[in-house]
């Protein structure tokens, strides 16, 4: 078990480097872009992902030198004291490209167990979310708790698209299938802010299929501990390849009308 003043000191640190890297972004935006691409044409990257990792990673080099290290924007660090940190300096780059407000930047630290805590903080809105494991949820200090929603059909879910073509095809196939079901459906395009959204009780579910750890460490965390049950398409454990957050009464209805594979 993890000591309590050692969550306590990972749960700070987890917070300020996400608003260290956050407001590095935000103030690097107004000198310029720097827009490239990765994956696919409609997969942004700018200089100011990078350059928020670069002051995310040397916060953590110099706090906890044998920590492992994996970030969004290429950074690999292998470690030797079993915690890994997982890294997205910006959750929602062609919304800050846009200049569209629904971009955070998450950072998570975890071991072989799990998540132990996470941050996830929007500059746009000054919003700062975390969560320590076993220690709840909270919205700038303040305990969250997700919705009490019960019925699918007065839900509000939210879900992303992936970068392919074929992928977002596949994806806008099950909205069109589940959106008449439901109350409705939102598109934030930042899966962290997605998952903080549903711990907070903004929306009532969430589910997404091809994420990376990075998308997810920090926000899963924060939903699992604000009250959510998360899991995979299948009632089996949260992965990236398919992620549900969603109240425990509207799991198993939701999930009913997600395909498995």
């Amino acid at each position: 078990m993890t000591p309590v003043d050692d969550l306590d000191e990972l749960l700070r640190l987890t917070a300020e480097l996400a608003v260290a890297g956050g407001d590095r972004a935000a103030t690097g935006r107004r000198t310029g872009l720097g827009v490239s691409t990765k994956s696919t044409v409609t997969d942004l990257v700018t200089v100011h992902d990078r350059a928020a990792e670069d002051v995310i990673v040397a916060g953590i080099t110099a706090a906890r030198p044998d920590d492992a290290i994996v970030g969004e924007e290429g950074t690999d660090r292998p470690g030797t004291s079993g915690r890994s940190w997982y890294l997205d300096p910006i959750d929602g780059t062609t919304n800050f490209v846009y200049d569209i407000p629904t971009w955070a930047t998450s950072v998570a630290v975890g071991d072989t167990d799990g998540m132990l805590a996470g941050a996830v903080y929007v500059p746009a809105m000054g919003e700062l979310f975390a969560a320590a494991r076993g220690q709840g949820a909270t919205l700038g200090g303040v305990p969250i708790r997700c919705s009490a929603t019960t019925d699918l059909a007065l839900a509000l879910v939210a879900t992303g698209f992936g970068y392919t073509p074929e992928r977002r095809v596949r994806q806008a196939a099950i909205v069109a299938e589940l959106v008449g079901v439901i109350r409705d459906v939102r598109r934030l395009g930042a899966a962290s802010l997605d998952l903080c959204y549903v711990a907070a009780g903004r929306f009532d579910a969430y589910f997404e299929e091809h994420l990376n750890i990075w998308d997810m460490a920090a926000g899963e965390l924060i939903a699992r501990e604000a009250g959510c049950r998360t899991g995979d398409y299948g009632g089996g454990a949260p992965t990236p390849a398919q992620l549900v957050a969603a109240t425990p009464e509207l799991y198993g209805p939701l999930t009913a009308h997600l395909p498995t594979a």
